[in-house]
């Protein structure tokens, strides 16, 4: 059972209108709620960062089982690409701020949450500051350098982090909070590098996935705050959908964690896009001289003396548009398939964004080939500047 209590004597003031006590009915009759759980998840406060795919599911529930005061945190705007699995959003939300949005949406579900928007990007000039208002922060990101900021933070402010993660079929689930248990730094001391980082946009996720991941989060969200049951502290939940399977490892502490541990060396926020190996984005630099714009490339398919226009997608994305005349070698092929490419041709390499391409490049010069170039923005800019009928994903 759970001994610690994120709220002290907060709830004791909290009441309830009539409508109130309809709307919670079937909470007030449980035991393990009651009116002073009800209470308590009234006068609690929860951060949510993110309200994309985990966020959705999680921020509606958190809403509809009356937490008191619901912060969403997310600088970004709906796009279509989210609507399969964000379902905070709808198709007339494309192009508007995500908590605005979501906002909206969990207003019309419970009118009496206080939900407060937070549209600037996180970072470690403002965590500490804004995690301080909150009891419970829950972890919806995607991403590696804010995942270690958000942890962190809270284990410099002894708040909980909810965490979950997903990627195609598999989701992952766990409470940290030291000394409780561990950290995220205790399971990952270090990030993976970049360029094995795929992320949705590359690699996919199923659409139903987030909300199940969400959905426990927002399970060991409510426990936290009604002090009860036994939460995912020192348990990590391993979800394979396609299986339709659950696992549950052990999560063990690490003493010699550089921020939980018993001598830490992390005593306050660092560089987190340093510390996972992401350069900055350069500022008011020229293109490389080997980037090719989509327009030139256009042109330079007309001419007698085309180059090779080499695609090194994955399959599934070349179903779904694909660049007239381009041969196909997906990038894990290319070091198997070189020998189909004539290194006395010039060869421009497209992806769908341009960064796959690049390391197609690179490669493709390691081993001796010169006349290279890579479409800049890959197949989403070719489809903006060159042919809009080709469809975007």
């Amino acid at each position: 059972m759970i001994n610690f209590d994120l709220l002290g004597d907060r709830a004791q003031n909290v009441r309830f209108s009539p409508a109130e006590i309809g709307r919670y009915s079937r909470h007030l009759i449980m035991p393990e709620v009651a009116m002073e759980g009800q209470k308590r998840l009234k006068a609690a406060r929860v951060l949510c960062i993110g309200t994309g795919g985990l966020g959705s599911p999680l921020a509606l529930y958190l809403a509809a089982a009356g937490v008191g005061t619901l912060g969403l945190a997310d600088f970004d705007v709906v796009d279509a690409s989210n609507l399969h699995r964000q379902i905070l959003h709808t198709t007339d939300d494309v192009g508007r701020p995500k908590t605005l949005s979501a906002l909206e949406k969990l207003a019309a579900i419970n009118p009496d949450v206080n939900v407060v928007r937070h549209d600037d990007r996180i970072d470690a000039a403002n965590a500490l500051e804004l995690f301080s208002a909150y009891d419970v922060i829950v972890d919806g990101t995607d991403n590696f350098p804010t995942r270690y900021l958000v942890n962190d933070a809270c284990v410099l402010l002894g708040k909980p982090n909810v965490y979950g993660s997903i990627f195609r079929f598999d989701g992952q689930a766990t409470v940290f909070y030291p000394p409780h248990g561990p950290c995220y730094r205790c399971l990952y001391p270090e990030p993976p590098p970049p360029e094995l980082v795929p992320n949705c946009a590359e690699g996919g996720v199923l659409g139903i996935l987030p909300g199940l991941i969400g959905v426990v989060q927002a399970t060991e969200t409510v426990k936290l705050i009604l002090g009860a049951g036994e939460p995912l502290i020192g348990r990590l939940l391993l979800y394979d959908a396609l299986a339709m399977s659950f696992r549950e490892l052990k999560a063990r502490k690490n003493p010699r964690c550089p921020i939980c541990g018993t001598n830490p060396t992390i005593k306050e926020l660092i560089d987190y896009e340093q510390f996972c190996g992401i350069q900055p984005e350069p500022v008011a630099e020229a293109p490389a001289s080997d980037e090719l714009e989509p327009l030139v490339l256009a042109r330079m398919l007309e001419s007698p003396n085309a180059p090779v226009l080499l695609d090194v997608r994955n399959p599934e994305e070349i179903a779904i548009c694909r660049i007239a005349g381009s041969m196909v070698i997906p990038l894990p092929d290319l070091p198997s398939r070189i020998h189909e490419l004539d290194s006395a041709r010039a060869i421009v390499i497209h992806c769908k964004s341009g960064v796959r391409s690049r390391k197609a490049l690179e490669f493709l010069r390691s081993a001796g080939f010169r006349r290279l170039s890579n479409l800049r923005g890959g197949i989403l800019a070719w489809i903006r500047e060159v042919d809009p009928t080709l469809p975007s994903y």
